[in-house]
């Protein structure tokens, strides 16, 4: 398993800033990854703050538990193949007895979650261009999910201040006005009629 800080910026786009930022990311091909979100039926993890899900890309996927800290979050990733993903995604469950997934499982177990209750929500198809710029890793994401389409911009950082600094600099000398984007989960289960 690895772990990371997760430190980052975004805003959400319309179409027209979308395009108009897509000539910088012209020279980059675009990735289709699709997020697949787990919770409880109560949503016990969105209760203490927590997101599990699984990314699938054409050859690969990854499960990823997101735990917030003071700034940012804290990411536990676990490389899985195409097949371990497709595996648990068929049965819509978490697989108690998966060796690969054990260390976020006992995570999961440390917050008294009952493991057996979480179950896949749905899924969140971005289609990303990404690039490593001079004042962080930039993406550029269309969202498609429950019959819904955004775009945001993200921009990840190793320093929280000058991360937003830089970011709030490069909106403005693109004429991009700031939008509040909450996390794609939360945009997710609000799609789903899961959060107020």
């Amino acid at each position: 398993m690895q772990t990371n800080l997760e430190i980052e910026y975004k805003t959400l786009l319309s179409l027209s800033e979308f395009d108009q930022l897509g000539k910088r990311f012209s020279h980059i091909a675009p990735v289709r990854q699709t997020n697949h979100y787990f919770d409880t039926p109560d949503l016990r993890l969105r209760g203490n703050k927590l997101s599990l899900r699984i990314r699938t890309f054409d050859n690969a996927a990854e499960m990823t538990l997101k735990i917030p800290q003071k700034v940012g979050n804290l990411e536990h990733n676990i490389a899985l193949t195409s097949e371990e993903a497709m595996a648990i995604l068929a049965t819509k469950t978490l697989p108690q007895n998966c060796i690969n997934i054990q260390s976020i499982l006992e995570i999961l177990n440390s917050y008294e979650i009952n493991i057996s209750a979480i179950h896949v929500l749905g899924s969140l198809t971005t289609t990303r261009r990404e690039y490593e710029t001079n004042i962080g890793l930039m993406a550029l994401d269309k969202n498609e999910y429950s019959g819904k389409l955004d775009y945001e911009l993200e921009l990840e950082v190793a320093d929280a201040l000058s991360g937003e600094k830089n970011f709030n600099h490069f909106l403005k000398d693109n004429q991009i006005e700031y939008r509040y984007a909450r996390s794609k989960v939360v945009r997710f289960l609000e799609s789903i009629g899961k959060m107020p």
